[in-house]
C-alpha cells in the first residue's frame, strides 16, 4: 500500500456530500505492492468494533461483468485476479475518481467507479467506467473448467496511468496489453504476444518449450519494476513437454526483453512452473524473488534445473541466488511443491535487532513456513544441491528448538499433520502468500492461511486454519519464526492470502475470502461452490464478521480483498463493496 500526501474527496457513502480525506491509498498490485505485503496501514473506518456491529454489511455492487459465448454456451465470468484499486484518477473534464480495476475469466478488463472522487459527475458506486475485451478465451478444464482469458491479477503503474494485463486468445494465445488507466485503450505498440519464438530468443535458461494456453498457465500476478521499465510475467504449465517460465517485457520500447525457463525441456516434462498467485515479488533495488513448482524426479542432479525453488533475479534476469527446502527431491516424488505459495519481501529490520535484517518469507504445500537471509542466499545458479533426508541440514533460518513433526531441528510447520507423501491436491496444506504486520511495540508478524487436516492421509479440513507468526530477533542473532497464535474455531477449504487493515499499528483486522471448496472442485455446473468472507481481530485472533453462504457469487480461487477508505471490494462474477453502512 503507498500512502501519499494529497487531497482527494471520498463519497464512500451515501449523501451528505463528498469528504475530503488526507492520503491517497493506491493498491496498484497483488497484496498491495511489489514486496507482497498485504497490509493497508491506513485504514481508519474498518475497526474490530465496527467490524463486528450490525452496521457492517455490504455497501453497494457492480452490475454482473461480461459472460463470454464459447462452441454455443455461454459461461459466467469469474474473478481469478483480485481487484486493483488507484485513487485519483484524472478522467476528464475535471474529474477526479477513484477507480478499481478487475479483469476476467471471460477476457475482460474493466474500471470499476467506487463513489470515491472530486468534481462534478464522478463515476457511482459499482459503475462501470470502461471495459477492454481482450481476446477470446478458451476453456480450461484444469482450471475450474472456466474460460481462460484473464486468471493472474494485472499490475497498475500508477504514474504512468497504465495498466498492464496479459489475456489467453484462441488464435494468438499469450498477449501482454498496456491499457490506458483512464480509458481502457489499448496503447501503441501493444500487445505483446508470448509465445515460444518471443520467448525463446531470449531464454537464458533453455532450451525449452513455450506452448499455448491450454499447456502454459498465466496464473500468478504479474509485477513491475521499481521504474516502470520492466514487466514481469511468470508461468507455469499443466502438461508433459510444458515447462516453468518467467518472462520480462520492456515496457517503454514493447518486446520481450528477457526470459527464464524454469528447466530445460526433457524428453517428458520440464515444468519448474511459477504458480503461486502472488507471482514475484520485488525488493527495493528491484531484485525479482520467486517459487516454482515441481520438476520431473528424474531430473534431481541434472544442471538448471530449478524445480521446489526459491529463486532470485537481478534486473532484469540475471540468476543471483537459490534456495532449496532439504527435501525437495521427496516434494517432486510427491508433487508436494514449494510454488503453491509466493514470497514476500518482509521489511527491512533493525540491524542492531538481529544480524540478519533483510528477509524472505515463504510457504508450501506441506503447510512450512521458510524465513531466509535476503543477503546470504545458501544456494548457487548452477544447479540444486544434493538431496538429503536430513530436516536440520534445511539451510533457511530454522527455529532453534527441535521441530515435533521431526524430533530435530527444521522449517517450522504451522498447518499439518505433516506429511511428505499427502501434500498435493485436495491434501496440500497451504496455497497463499503470508501478509506482514509491525505491532505497536515493533515486533514483526506474519498472517498465513491454509487447511490444518483431520489425519495425515485425509482431505477433512479442520481448525486451526488461520495463524499469527512472530518474526524472533535477538542482537548478533539470526531471526526465526515462531508460531505466536491461531484461531482455533474456523475451517477454511481453499482460501486466498490474508490481507491486513489497519490504522497505523492499531485496529488490526485479518480479511480471508475462502473458495469454500476444494482445490479440485469445478467452478461451473448446477451447485458450484459460493466463497466466504471472514474478518478476524488480528490481536484476539477471534472471528469479526463472516459473510452468509450464497451472500457473494461464484468466483475464483487465491484472491484476496482489497481495502481502501473504509470499502473491502470482493471480486467474485462482479465487484461488491462491504464496509460500515451510516
Amino acid at each position: 500500500m503507498v500512502g501519499l500526501t494529497c487531497c482527494a474527496c471520498l463519497q464512500a457513502r451515501p449523501p451528505p456530500g463528498p469528504t475530503c480525506v488526507a492520503t491517497t491509498v493506491d493498491t496498484p498490485f497483488f497484496h498491495g505492492d511489489r514486496a507482497r505485503l498485504g497490509w493497508n496501514a491506513e485504514e481508519t473506518t474498518l475497526t474490530p468494533p465496527a467490524v463486528a456491529s450490525s452496521a457492517f454489511g455490504e455497501l453497494w455492487s457492480s452490475p454482473q461483468l461480461d459472460a463470454v459465448t464459447i462452441a454455443g454456451r455461454a459461461y459466467a465470468p469469474h474473478l481469478y485476479a483480485t481487484p486493483l484499486y488507484v485513487d485519483d484518477v484524472a478522467l476528464g473534464a475535471g474529474r477526479r475518481a477513484g477507480l478499481a480495476i478487475v479483469a476476467t475469466t471471460s477476457g475482460f478488463a474493466y474500471a470499476i467507479g467506487t463513489g470515491i472522487g472530486c468534481g462534478a459527475a464522478v463515476p457511482g458506486r459499482g459503475q462501470i467506467v470502461w471495459r477492454a475485451q481482450l481476446g477470446t478465451p478458451i476453456i480450461a478444464p484444469f482450471d475450474g473448467n472456466l474460460p481462460l482469458g484473464v486468471l493472474s491479477t494485472p499490475a497498475v503503474d500508477v504514474d504512468a496511468g497504465r495498466v498492464y494485463v496479459v489475456a489467453a486468445d484462441a488464435q494468438r494465445g499469450w498477449q501482454a496489453f498496456a491499457l490506458d488507466l483512464a480509458s481502457g485503450a489499448v496503447l501503441p505498440g501493444w500487445p505483446v504476444v508470448l509465445d515460444e519464438v518471443s520467448l525463446g530468443a531470449v531464454n537464458t535458461n533453455g532450451p525449452a518449450l513455450f506452448e499455448g494456453p491450454l499447456v502454459q498457465s498465466q496464473r500468478s500476478a504479474l509485477n513491475l519494476s521499481p521504474d516502470g521499465s520492466l514487466l514481469y510475467v511468470p508461468f507455469g504449465a499443466y502438461f508433459d513437454g510444458g515447462g516453468g517460465w518467467l518472462a520480462v517485457i520492456d515496457t517503454r520500447a514493447p518486446n520481450v526483453a528477457s526470459a527464464f525457463s524454469g528447466a530445460p525441456s526433457m524428453e517428458h516434462f520440464a515444468n519448474a512452473g511459477v504458480w503461486g498467485s502472488g507471482g514475484p515479488a520485488l525488493s527495493a533495488d528491484g531484485t525479482v524473488w520467486v517459487t516454482t513448482g515441481n520438476s520431473p524426479p528424474a531430473s534431481k542432479a541434472l544442471p538448471h534445473v530449478w524445480g521446489n525453488s526459491m529463486l532470485a533475479f537481478a534486473p532484469p534476469l540475471v540468476l543471483a541466488g537459490s534456495y532449496n527446502p532439504w527435501d525437495f527431491c521427496q516434494m517432486e516424488d510427491y508433487d508436494s511443491d514449494l510454488g503453491g505459495g509466493a514470497p514476500l519481501v518482509v521489511p527491512d529490520l533493525d540491524a542492531g535487532a538481529t544480524a540478519t535484517p533483510h528477509l524472505l518469507a515463504f510457504g508450501g504445500k506441506q503447510g512450512n513456513v521458510y524465513l531466509l537471509d535476503r543477503d546470504h542466499l545458501p544456494g548457487g545458479t548452477d544447479r540444486r544441491p544434493a538431496c538429503s533426508t536430513d530436516p536440520s541440514s534445511d539451510r533457511s533460518l530454522l527455529p532453534p528448538a527441535p521441530q515435533p513433526q521431526f524430533g530435530t531441528r527444521g522449517p517450522l510447520n504451522v498447518f499439518g499433520p505433516y506429511s511428505e507423501q499427502f501434500a498435493s491436491g485436495d491434501y496440500a496444506k497451504s496455497r497463499t502468500s503470508a501478509a506482514f504486520f509491525r505491532g505497536r511495540d515493533g515486533t514483526n508478524y506474519l498472517y498465513v492461511a491454509g487447511t490444518t487436516k483431520a489425519a495425515v492421509d485425509s482431505e477433512l479440513s479442520v481448525p486451526p486454519c488461520l495463524a499469527r507468526l512472530r518474526i524472533v530477533t535477538a542482537p548478533g542473532q539470526p531471526a526465526y519464526l515462531a508460531v505466536d497464535a491461531r484461531e482455533s474455531q474456523l475451517s477454511f477449504l481453499n482460501p486466498g492470502p490474508p490481507e491486513i487493515s489497519s490504522n497505523g499499528a492499531r485496529d488490526a483486522i485479518v480479511w480471508i475470502l475462502d473458495e469454500n471448496a476444494k482445490r479440485t472442485a469445478f467452478l461451473t455446473g448446477p451447485d458450484p461452490p459460493r466463497p466466504i468472507l471472514y474478518a478476524v481481530d488480528a490481536e484476539t485472533m477471534t472471528l469479526l464478521w463472516k459473510s452468509a453462504w450464497g451472500q457473494l457469487e461464484v468466483g475464483g480461487k487465491y484472491n484476496h480483498v482489497t481495502i481502501a477508505h473504509g470499502l473491502v471490494l470482493v471480486g467474485t462474477d462482479r465487484l461488491r463493496a462491504f464496509g460500515v453502512r451510516p
